[in-house]
């Protein structure tokens, strides 16, 4: 099954074999409940619980791929979810830091890194539009939640030579990746339209 999706993944246009690789060595159905676990690597996003999803996987690919992580790039994930992200961004090579609004899937996320195997993944119960400001700057940040504009706590994280990618807009987003060229100055891409679940402020405890 994880072959058959990888093989999905290669004909929607994802070529990044470092990428590719990690998809095909994380056991996505351990992060679905179990109604699901027979579709796990089917290209498709799922219920995870506090109204969100686990992104389909051409989605993680793709967000991924646009990162261009190299190994040892520290990289802040926003919206750690099921942690499937996360862990793929480990096995491509980051060292990561991902925060999550919504305490019941922070608490899950990290007990799932311990049972595969991620214990240096750094998971965060905080406020995705303020970043982590005490392990800035970061050489890249992922933003996996729609968000209404690209907080300035983000850009001001990110590392000059950085990237950030952040899917923008309310019903449907534009994928967009921002370079930091120096201190002052940003380049930013519009590219793909897609459809995330809603970045919200503030923290969700149980």
């Amino acid at each position: 099954m994880r072959r058959k999706l990888l093989e999905t993944l290669v004909k929607k246009g994802i070529k990044d074999e470092v990428v590719l690789s990690a998809i095909g060595a994380i056991p996505r159905h351990l992060f679905l409940d179990g109604a699901f676990e027979e579709q796990a690597y089917e290209d498709r996003a799922f219920p995870i619980g506090a109204e969100q999803t686990i992104s389909q996987p051409y989605t993680v690919a793709y967000q991924t791929t646009l990162l261009e992580i190299n190994k040892r790039d520290t990289v802040l994930e926003i919206g750690t979810g099921s942690g499937y992200q996360a862990c793929v961004l480990a096995e491509v090579g980051a060292r990561v830091f991902t925060v999550e609004r919504q305490e019941e899937l922070h608490e899950s996320a990290k007990r799932m890194f311990d049972l595969l195997g991620y214990p240096r993944i750094r998971a965060y119960l905080r406020d995705g539009y303020k970043g982590l400001r005490e392990f800035a700057p970061f050489d890249r940040i992922l933003v996996t939640a729609a968000a209404p504009y690209i907080p300035d706590a983000l850009l001001e994280q990110l590392k000059p030579g950085g990237i950030l990618v952040i899917p923008v807009g309310k019903d449907r987003q534009t994928m967009t990746r921002v370079r930091r060229v120096d201190e002052k100055d940003f380049v930013y891409e519009e590219l793909d339209a897609f459809r995330f679940v809603p970045f919200l402020k503030g923290i969700n405890k149980r």
